[in-house]
């Protein structure tokens, strides 16, 4: 089967500070295990399991435990897991608005058990100082979890077409972020596949902004807590973004391997 083509789109990028000359990520994406030996415990929320979501779960479980973890899958109507290392929250279905206190005028196909599961579990995260990677919708739930809001509804950053491609060039990232220190300043290419969106107008107070494209919020983090980072796009589809991207996969579970074995 032919590759998707790939569709460039015209970006204003943000830069948040004056970009020095790219820098390589302090992490390898190579295995990374506890001084144990042990694999650490990656809490992989996903939507309801289907035939069709298949290929999309096993992107982020490979990606996972390429950077080597052991994947623990959480569905909407799983309990909160117990003895993980690290969480990420993975993308697909949209917020629920009533989640940020907003009536719903855009958002479609939310489900209220798994927004109200990662709710709980960032809330748990936050509270035991563990490592948080949120991609696409896990970024945006993030973002809510933490005080902000969504703007449910921009056009143009969604592919035609489910295995179409969307892509954002030229994406910096300022030194001294954890996000730079997992995958580098860039220049980056990333993949775009989103309606929701978080502008600077609807970002938590506690979040620092990490990347821009045009004057939608691509990436951030949390510096009041440990280690937790959201981006837009989506490393684990390998193909669609630069190399570099998938450094976020070895730097949640290299965080994850320096908590202690056994502790919940």
């Amino acid at each position: 089967m032919p590759e998707p083509r790939m569709a460039a789109t015209s970006v204003q990028v943000c830069f948040l500070v004056s970009a020095g000359p790219s820098r390589r990520p302090s992490y390898n994406p190579a295995v990374v295990a506890r001084s144990s030996g042990a694999r650490p415990r990656i809490a992989l929320t996903v939507d309801v399991p289907t035939e069709r979501n298949e290929p999309t779960r096993r992107r982020y479980r490979d990606a996972l435990e390429r950077a080597g973890a052991t994947v623990v899958e959480v569905p909407p109507d799983d309990e909160l897991p117990g003895d993980i290392d690290g969480v990420l929250l993975s993308g697909g279905s949209d917020v629920d608005p009533a989640t940020y206190g907003e009536v719903n005028t855009a958002a479609r196909d939310f489900d209220g058990r798994r927004d109200r599961l990662e709710l709980a579990l960032v809330s748990r995260a936050l509270r035991d100082d563990l490592p948080v990677l949120g991609i696409c919708r896990g970024f945006q739930l993030l973002n809510v979890a933490l005080g902000g809001r969504l703007v449910q509804h921009v056009e143009g950053h969604h592919p035609v077409g489910h295995e179409g491609v969307l892509e954002h060039r030229d994406v910096r990232i300022p030194a001294g972020s954890r996000l730079a220190a997992a995958i580098g300043q860039g220049p980056l290419t990333v993949n775009s596949r989103h309606h929701q969106a978080v502008t600077p107008a609807t970002l938590a107070p506690d979040l620092r902004v990490t990347a821009m494209v045009g004057e939608l919020v691509e990436a951030f983090e949390a510096p009041g807590h440990g280690w937790v980072v959201g981006v837009q796009w989506h490393p684990e589809r390998t193909a669609e973004v630069s190399p570099a991207a998938l450094g976020v996969f070895g730097a949640l579970v290299d965080q994850a391997s320096r908590r202690p074995a056994g502790v919940e």
